[in-house]
């Protein structure tokens, strides 16, 4: 090729690259001001949504303590809240603000935050574990299970989330360039949720966002108006719709019937096939095999005059050998998310030094890039503002934490936080890569330790209180870059996701408590044989129990049962990491499977309904499937958490159901 041509050449790529860039600088002109992005109608709706899937939350956190991802759906929700008050107020002939991208991202930052206060909070597993219910569940005379006690209570439960929730959204601050431009960390749920709110603000997108609202607003009422029929059938013990003996009374007995909950049916179209598979394999070898096998054994393993809710009966199977299988996976899973951070961190970092300064071949896809790092990097929050107040929310919770808990020392709650945002980068950039966040394990490392050095008399409180502190740093700081990640891909000011986040945090913070105490009160919240049964709450104090009295705590065969399910937790994992993609995805899930060891298979079984109807309506229609199954899951899971809001109202108000519909054997 000639000089005049290469100069000919460049002379149409800097023409072509002045088109784009003067593309860029219109469209940068269209994105409103960091200022305008948050409405206080976006606020009110964020908290509105918020506040719902916190009773959703909840629900799920008290029955089964599975909680599947609800981003996206709370931005289809945003859109719906926001695009229906938008119609409604043009149809009155009233001016109204058009409704953007930027906003529709704010109110779903605003809405996690706030929900994610309710499944995150310990609710249903660490604060629950501090009460006398399941102290006593326990066993008054379980070694290590020390008579330390503190009953929910709204006062203490509010400030104590309050002084925890705020320290995990500043942790990160001063490295989300990092995490996001920097490494470029695909942050999965963050970019799926943004992909969504970028395909609503399109014309072809706001036609698809029309189908998804009717089918959201048809399946949420049909939920509703279901769970309201439900409950004129449930006037007593063991009775209506949730108690239909589907396979059979004797199946039934040993929790296996559809409960007709919307909930996990909804839950099982949102969650993977893989997920429900191995709910309904975990609950055919505990409540098929294992649990009856081993009741077989009363008197001999465990003595016959005990009752069936102590540690030292059947229950203590149950509960230790889920432990095993949770610890077992989650020891697994934390090893290698561990080893794969340091990896990717080494290989990224060897890049930066080895790049070699090359033009990019698709100059669109680099200037789209540029655009979002610009409005990324414009509105950044300044450093001094997120070190300032990580030092000041610490030092208020070293100061506040060991006063309501005075088991757990202030020198560890100072180590934490100087430990802390090292372990909220690494579970962040974990995250960012496999969309795992793994809180929940940094947690229980966390408990046995503070169980292990605080001694028998303080060991399970400073445990499950220190496990509450590093959950709430880690999980909120890695929630706060998946939003990150969908405010950079949505043109959104990361000071304005950063004020949204704190201000759905506040609202969770309050609203949490609230809804908890409104199950608390109304329902038995706990009871093994109830519906909200909490099961993580035993799971978490027996875990504490466990680290500061060793395995003594253990009834009889349970310790060698637990190695067993601990190795194959492991060995599971490390098969599907080394065999082939395609036969490793059908090998079942550990953790999956530990939650129906103690909960029962009713609502397993629920969530593999929801897995058949997504598949056949793959099968019969991918593409429709794809388009309206988040919004029919979404509609069903909303439609049957609302209505625990008056059924709460109506126990609380001593109104009981009017039927008891009941299954008893025939006489022959």
């Amino acid at each position: 090729m000639g000089t005049n041509e290469r100069g000919e050449k460049v002379e149409i790529e800097k023409d072509n690259l002045g088109e784009v860039m003067a593309e860029l600088s219109e469209d940068m002109k269209r994105i409103p001001p960091w200022n305008k992005q948050i409405t206080i109608r976006g606020i009110i709706a964020g908290a509105l949504i918020g506040s719902i899937y916190s009773l959703v939350s909840l629900k799920l956190n008290l029955t089964t303590g599975i909680v599947p991802n609800l981003n996206v759906s709370a931005a289809l929700l945003a859109y719906v809240v926001l695009r229906t008050w938008t119609k409604v107020l043009e149809m009155a002939n009233f001016k109204v603000m058009p409704f953007t991208k930027q906003e529709n991202t704010i109110i779903q930052t605003c809405a996690v935050a706030c929900y994610a206060i309710a499944y995150g909070g310990g609710f249903g597993s660490y604060l629950l574990g501090l009460n006398k219910k399941t102290y006593d569940q326990t066993g008054v005379n379980t070694a290590g299970n020390s008579p330390q006690i503190k009953e929910p209570a709204l006062d203490w439960m509010i400030g104590f989330l309050f002084v925890v929730s705020f320290v995990g959204l500043l942790s990160l601050v001063p490295l989300r360039k990092i995490l996001v431009i920097d490494f470029k960390l695909p942050y999965p749920s963050g970019t799926a949720t943004a992909v969504l709110i970028n395909g609503f603000h399109t014309a072809k997108g706001d036609k698809m966002a029309k189908k998804q609202v009717c089918g959201f607003m048809k399946f949420f009422s049909i939920s509703f108006i279901w769970s309201f029929f439900q409950w004129f059938y449930s006037g007593g013990p063991e009775c209506g719709f949730i108690n239909f003996p589907t396979f059979g009374l004797k199946a039934w007995k040993n929790s296996f019937f559809f409960d007709f909950s919307m909930t996990y049916v909804g839950a099982g179209m949102i969650c993977s096939h893989i997920v429900n598979v191995s709910l309904l394999l975990g609950a055919v070898l505990s409540y098929g095999i294992m649990w009856p096998v081993i009741g077989h054994k009363k008197g001999d393993w465990f003595p016959k005059d005990i009752k069936e809710s102590s540690m030292s009966s059947l229950n203590g199977y149950k509960v230790f050998i889920s432990i095993a299988l949770i610890l077992g996976d989650g020891l697994y899973n934390f090893l290698k998310t561990m080893l794969f951070t340091i990896r990717s961190m080494r290989s990224t970092v060897n890049k930066g030094r080895n790049k070699i300064t090359a033009e990019p071949d698709d100059k669109k896809q680099s200037v789209e890039d540029a655009r979002r790092d610009e409005v990324f990097i414009r509105d950044s929050i300044p450093l001094w503002i997120a070190c300032v107040g990580y030092a000041i929310f610490s030092i208020i919770s070293i100061i506040i934490i060991p006063l309501m808990f005075h088991q757990l020392k202030w020198y560890y709650v100072l180590i934490v936080y100087i430990i802390a945002p090292s372990l909220s980068f690494c579970n962040a950039y974990g995250a960012g890569l496999t969309d795992m966040n793994m809180s929940y394990n940094y947690g229980k490392v966390a408990l046995f330790v503070l169980a292990t050095v605080s001694g028998k008399d303080n060991g399970v409180v400073a445990g499950l209180i220190g496990c509450g502190l590093v959950k709430a740093l880690t999980s909120i700081s890695c929630d706060t870059m998946h939003d990150m990640k969908t405010g950079h891909l949505t043109f959104t000011s990361p000071r304005v996701m950063l004020i949204s986040q704190a201000i759905g945090t506040a609202i969770g913070c309050v609203v949490a408590p609230l809804m908890f105490f409104l199950f608390y009160k109304a329902f038995d919240v706990g009871n093994p044989n109830g519906e909200y049964k909490a099961p993580y709450a035993l799971i978490y104090r027996n875990m504490a129990v466990i680290g500061v009295e060793g395995f003594s705590a253990l009834p009889r065969h349970c310790l060698q049962l637990c190695y067993g399910f601990f190795a194959f937790a492991i060995l599971i994992n490390l098969v599907r990491d080394i065999v082939p993609e395609k036969v490793g995805r059908f090998l079942p899930l550990p953790m999956a499977m530990a939650v129906p060891f103690l909960v029962g298979a009713s609502f397993a079984i629920d969530m593999c309904i929801g897995s058949l109807v997504v598949y056949v309506w793959q099968r019969m229609n991918s593409k429709k499937a794809g388009l309206m199954v988040p919004a029919v899951a979404s509609g069903m899971i909303c439609g049957d958490g609302l209505w625990v809001l008056p059924s709460s109202i109506l126990a609380l108000a001593k109104v009981s159901p009017p039927i008891c519909m009941n299954f008893l054997p025939g006489h022959r």
